[in-house]
């Protein structure tokens, strides 16, 4: 039997979909529900579901980097996505990612069931098809994007992989995998070459001392900045500010 599960912020929407479909019909049966993408993610990790149901134009949530996240790390679970959300390029985008069907609420339960059809044919196939695995690798290039989007605008944190990947929706093991994959680099070597480079700029700046520069970037340990940076550029971050 398939297992099913729905997300959604809208609770009617979610119960309705539960108690009004008959989801024996399909050889499905839905294991959970939740309200909003964190909760959501935590469901499809635990239930790890063929078949998945979910808005994403939700609160605070940014919708298709959950979708891609969801997509890249479970590549043959089968998505239909409910939004009231109407922007063509939006849904062009989450069709590219790999969504099955894209269904503009209020849905007509005649589009619940061809979805459920469409899905569980797809699943029926012994092996994915060529388009599901370059959908997958699109889905994992869209979040490695998402991912250094982010460590750039963070990199002076206190930042750690599961914070970069839970803003990206995926698990922190995963997020290493695709970082590995499309940069062949570590999240740390990601890390430091950013912000290294972001302390390259601010060496340019006399008045500004070469300890406060560390922090400024990232690093508590000024012998830790110290190192990192002679080991990324070969040189010392007084040498380098002397070379300028």
């Amino acid at each position: 039997m398939y297992r099913v599960v729905l997300i959604d912020d809208e609770r009617l929407i979610v119960e309705g979909l539960t108690k009004v479909v008959k989801w024996a019909d399909y050889n499905c049966s839905v294991v959970a529900t939740a309200g909003d993408a964190a909760s959501g993610a935590e469901a499809i990790r635990q239930w790890q579901p063929h078949i998945l149901f979910t808005d994403i134009r939700m609160p605070g949530q940014d919708g298709l980097t959950m979708l891609a996240g969801l997509r890249s790390e479970f590549p043959d679970m089968q998505v239909a996505v409910l939004t009231g959300y109407r922007d063509f390029s939006y849904a062009q985008e989450a069709i590219r990612l790999g969504v099955t069907r894209f269904l503009l609420k209020p849905s007509k339960m005649d589009e619940i069931h061809e979805a459920l059809s469409a899905m569980t044919e797809r699943l029926n196939r012994e092996s994915p098809g060529e388009d599901q695995e370059m959908q997958g690798q699109h889905a994992g290039s869209f979040i490695v994007n998402q991912a250094m989007a982010y460590m750039e605008k963070h990199y002076a944190e206190k930042l750690t992989l599961q914070e970069v990947a839970d803003a990206c929706y995926v698990s922190q093991w995963h997020l290493s995998k695709l970082l590995n994959k499309h940069r062949e680099m570590s999240f740390y070597d990601i890390l430091n070459s950013i912000r290294i480079k972001a302390a390259k700029e601010l060496l340019a700046v006399p008045k500004l001392r070469i300890g406060d520069i560390g922090e400024m970037v990232g690093y508590a340990d000024p012998a830790h900045f110290a190192r990192v940076f002679k080991k990324l550029t070969g040189m010392s971050a007084n040498e380098y500010r002397n070379s300028l």
